[in-house]
């Protein structure tokens, strides 16, 4: 308790310099963490919207090569219906699996009967789309509100086998509307034409621009008949009951499956979305750029603060060595005074991040990322891990600042410190 006093009463001694120096850690905490803070946003967000927007759910299974080879020998890498519902049947014995759905892509030429383009349709049993999808919040552009709603498949409905729903901008391509007729051309299993009239239902915003105008949901039976595939699957979408038992559920099929003479490759959701670790990388290194140009600017600023502290204080520590203090009890001194320094400005700076959180947050403010086809909100979360790292680091490379010029002035004789003018 003496020790910090004496900490506090160095730090007193020149107001203006340690308020300055406060105001420095402070604002620089402030700006680490609510980087740090909207990029876990970011992050949260998009793995909300791979695992249920996407429909990827948490780990996918197929053949072996599929990810390869399937679309150019589609016949070879199909499970057949046996393969269903044996796989299905093992991986639901695991426990904290809610989910296990069979899945079909197929891809073709729809047409309103005057204009034609291309789609790329995901299979999927509409009770499933719906369990998949549980939770999942979009920005929903056209609400006066600003209020995320829940958009996409779950307009999928197993009364109407007929009905599909087309991503917003391949709707607007073709101008078709709810209720509207439309016929999709695709080839069969085994590469002959097959076309089938169905129903437009709902439309869903697809999230990104390049596919706004490409992708299309329908049943999985409506698929499989197209496709000419009864049946079949082109691979199992697992749901687990929480992301963070992803790697070991994934460990445990894998070993459980290959038992079972089964050779699948198992993938996570984060291994097929793309996009998702693109974003991470790329804000991961912003993130390391931002924290070490905040770190330098504080290291500077409490070393020349403590060198000067040091210059002024040598008469000082020349009396303290000469009652009895070591010389570690200098360099403690001074770096107590620092750490105090620095962690008074990380809860400064914490009372500034959550003051600009909460204010970010009640502005209601939104934007259009890169390639995205609606607009976001603006919000921040409180990073705890990133705050509590942060202030770890400048607390210690602040010590570190200081115990150089410290250890350097307890270094010197007695008399001539205590003839320093």
């Amino acid at each position: 308790m003496q020790f910090l006093t004496l900490s506090l009463r160095g730090l007193l001694r020149n107001r203006r310099r340690s308020l300055a120096n406060l105001l420095a850690i402070a604002l620089g905490f402030a700006a680490i963490a609510l980087f740090a803070g909207y990029t876990h946003n970011i992050y949260r967000g998009l793995a909300n919207q791979a695992i249920h927007g996407e429909l990827l759910g948490h780990l996918t299974i197929a053949k072996r090569g599929m990810s390869r080879e399937g679309k150019l020998y589609p016949e070879r890498y199909l499970l057949s219906r046996e393969e269903v519902l044996r796989i299905t049947a093992l991986v639901k014995e695991e426990r904290h699996v809610a989910l296990v759905t069979p899945r079909l892509t197929l891809s073709g030429i729809v047409s309103n009967g005057r204009a034609s383009t291309i789609f790329v349709a995901e299979g999927v049993d509409p009770t499933a789309a719906k369990a998949l999808q549980a939770g999942l919040l979009v920005w929903d552009n056209g609400d006066p509100k600003n209020e995320p709603t829940m958009i996409g498949t779950q307009a999928l409905d197993a009364t109407k086998p007929d009905t599909i729903t087309l991503a917003q901008g391949l709707a607007e391509l073709l101008r078709l509307k709810q209720g509207d007729r439309a016929s999709l051309l695709s080839n069969t299993v085994s590469g002959q034409a097959n076309a089938v009239d169905v129903v437009v239902g709902d439309r869903f915003k697809s999230g990104s621009a390049a596919t706004d105008d490409l992708y299309a949901f329908m049943p999985l039976a409506l698929a499989r008949s197209l496709y000419d595939a009864e049946g079949r699957a082109d691979r199992l979408t697992v749901l687990l009951e929480g992301a963070d038992q992803t790697d070991a559920m994934r460990a445990d099929l894998v070993e459980k499956l290959k038992k079972a003479g089964y050779d699948l490759e198992i993938h996570t959701w984060k291994e097929l979305s793309e996009f998702y670790m693109q974003v991470r990388a790329m804000f991961n290194m912003i993130f390391g750029f931002i924290f070490g140009i905040v770190l330098v600017v504080v290291v500077m600023g409490i070393a020349n603060s403590m060198s000067m502290t040091v210059v002024e204080r040598t008469r000082e520590i020349g009396t303290l060595r000469a009652i009895g203090l070591r010389r570690s009890g200098v360099v403690r001194l001074f770096v107590g005074e620092a750490a105090l320094l620095t962690m008074l400005g990380c809860v400064t700076g914490l009372l500034i991040t959550v003051v600009v959180k909460y204010a970010i947050d009640a502005a209601d403010i939104s934007y259009v990322p890169p390639n995205q086809s609606g607009p976001v909100p603006l919000l921040v979360d409180l990073d705890v891990r990133h705050m509590l790292l942060t202030t770890l680091v400048m607390a210690s490379v602040g010590a570190l600042a200081a115990w150089l010029p410290a250890r350097r002035a307890a270094r010197q004789p007695i008399i001539d410190a205590l003839g320093h003018v």
